[in-house]
């Protein structure tokens, strides 16, 4: 059995339901004080995070990544149990074997065969390590990269280990991600019977040509790594439960998925222009979860391709799709961060698992990352 295999199966027998780290944390750092790392736990909260570094000169290589997992879901609906490893027709079976334990298990051995290899390597190699990115993200990689930032400590590159292959390991790394902004808007009107709607104010009506509008709006036109800003409803409500009454109000969730073309006051004006051009009694609530990142192509991009290309024999794409990630906190103090991992299908599903034949050649590309930068 691969030592890297090994690793990954000790660190799924840990239940780190999410913002629990359930031990992961501490069994890494003992590899990693073994090579010469100076290892900090940062506690916010429920949240427990891992700050390790080795080396006090730049460059500065950061490994970056979550312990905690999400829910498991119905146990018995596993065919084998979550947090119980199980090799099965070639695949690794457990609850965050894809995301992202393998990950975290290829960036410990892939330093240690390194380091091994290299024990007076320029530089430095550091991990930052959470138990909350698959919860709120309040207390986790924003918290630590507050303190690193507060104590002057800086990053040239980090690789976030989140499942980013899409058909094969090395075929996609994601080397952005868009942002999230939410708003809940509530639409006032005048309630009465539906028989004497010039007594009442609907509220419904009032909306519909704004939301009509702000479905047809162009915000951006994206740009070479983004598509464009997307703006879409989640959610709408309204009405008494009676079919006979006009309800006084109408609330809409929408959420933006926006690009580096768009600002998040630029978004805001544009929209509070729609509402007050068509002069509707609103109430407006914002919510922003994430801003874009977006590394362009530089140092780590292509030491990443070229390692991949130099393990798998791909090409690797560089992509901006999917949800947002602790990326997007990491980058307002890196100026290079891009997220690589193996494939994502089976993530947050019933039965995850990864490839076993993936888990070794994950570790040499980040092992052969830290030849091209550091060595």
């Amino acid at each position: 059995m691969s030592t890297t295999l090994a690793l990954t199966q000790d660190l799924i027998r840990l239940p780190s339901l999410t913002p629990d780290d359930a031990g992961c944390q501490q069994l890494i750092a003992r590899r990693l004080e073994a090579l010469g790392f100076a290892c900090e736990t940062l506690q916010f909260g429920e949240v427990t995070n891992l700050w390790a570094r080795r080396g006090s000169s730049a460059p500065v290589l950061v490994f970056a990544g979550h312990t905690d997992v999400v829910p498991t879901g119905p146990l018995e609906a596993w065919t084998s149990a979550p947090f119980t490893p199980t090799l099965r027709d070639g695949r690794l079976y457990g609850r965050g074997a894809a995301d992202m334990k393998t990950s975290i298990a290829a960036f410990i051995v892939a330093v240690e065969e390194f380091v091994a290899a290299h024990a007076d390597h320029p530089g430095s190699i550091a991990l930052l390590l959470t138990s909350d990115e698959e919860g709120p993200s309040i207390d986790g990689t924003v918290q630590v990269c507050k303190r690193l930032q507060e104590r002057g400590e800086t990053i040239d590159y980090c690789i976030v280990g989140e499942p980013t292959s899409v058909d094969r390991l090395g075929d996609t790394i994601k080397n952005g991600r868009r942002g999230s902004l939410s708003a809940k808007l509530t639409v006032r009107g005048v309630q009465g019977h539906i028989a004497y709607p010039h007594l009442a104010k609907n509220p419904i009506h009032l909306a519909a040509p704004v939301l009509a509008e702000l479905v047809a709006t162009h915000w951006d036109a994206g740009n070479e790594f983004f598509p464009p800003t997307a703006w879409q409803m989640s959610n709408i409500h309204a009405g008494t439960g009676a079919n006979n009454v006009i309800p006084a109000s109408i609330t809409i969730d929408f959420n933006f998925r926006f690009s580096t073309e768009s600002s998040v006051d630029g978004l805001k004006q544009r929209v509070g222009e729609v509402l007050d051009r068509h002069a509707l009694d609103y109430q407006l609530d914002w919510a922003l979860s994430g801003l874009p990142f977006l590394t362009g192509r530089g140092n780590l991009s292509a030491a990443l391709c070229a390692a991949i290309a130099a393990e798998t024999g791909l090409v690797a794409e560089l992509s901006t799709s999917g949800g947002t990630s602790d990326g997007r906190f990491i980058a307002r103090i890196c100026e290079q961060v891009i997220e690589f991992g193996p494939p994502n299908a089976s993530i947050h599903k019933i039965d995850e698992h990864i490839e076993v034949r993936d888990i070794d050649p994950l570790k040499n590309i980040y092992r052969r990352v830290l030849e091209s930068l550091l060595a």
